[in-house]
């Protein structure tokens, strides 16, 4: 899938969840999309159907392309632990997530913008790859000349850091990864074991 760039009210209908934030058409319209609107018969969803569903609706909450998702399902499979919950802590650590939980931009789209027009710094080196996955201890930072700018000002004014995982300085607008988060401390509605099941057959 490119990168999707319609209407995200339709998308949030779609999985019937704010998978981008409050959304007063999803409060008004709680039913999927179509033309026939609430009316239209829908059958049952087969199992393969459920999971790609799910395996959708992770991709369109963290804006990944299919290539990259599956890229990070082998990292995570190759490494110890809980593949699904491992798979979210790798989404969760790559640069322009960070950037979005930090409150350096109120949507991913943005920090995803912020993160390739080298605006963000990591470990003092600009890198303006949203992809980039962080390490715990990676401290990230608004460069110098971009502190000013409206779009991030604006998102710092009055944000505070809800993530134990991570650790927020707003005077020198520098925020530093403590640690992978756990799954209780990832807040996205997402079952990340019908991905793994998916991504297993």
């Amino acid at each position: 899938m490119a990168r999707y760039t319609g209407p995200k009210s339709k998308i949030a209908r779609k999985f019937q969840e704010p998978i981008f934030g409050h959304d007063k058409h999803l409060e008004k319209k709680n039913y999927p999309p179509g033309q026939h609107g609430q009316t239209k018969r829908r059958r049952k969803v087969s199992e393969y159907g459920v999971q790609l569903k799910e395996k959708q609706k992770a991709k369109y909450t963290y804006g990944i392309l299919e290539k990259q998702f599956k890229k990070l399902f082998l990292l995570a499979s190759s490494k110890k632990g809980v593949t699904g919950e491992v798979l979210l802590q790798l989404i969760e650590s790559r640069l322009d997530n960070v950037v979005f939980r930090l409150g350096i931009s109120p949507t991913r789209d943005g920090a995803r913008q912020l993160v390739s027009h080298k605006h963000i710094e990591v470990n003092g080196s600009v890198v303006n790859i949203p992809s980039y996955l962080l390490r715990p201890g990676d401290v990230v930072n608004v460069r110098e000349k971009s502190k000013n700018l409206e779009v991030v000002t604006a998102s710092l004014n009055g944000h505070n850091n809800k993530h134990s995982w991570l650790e927020w300085e707003p005077e020198n607008m520098r925020g530093k990864l403590l640690n992978y988060p756990e799954r209780e401390a990832i807040p996205e509605n997402i079952n990340e074991q019908l991905i793994v099941e998916l991504y297993s057959k």
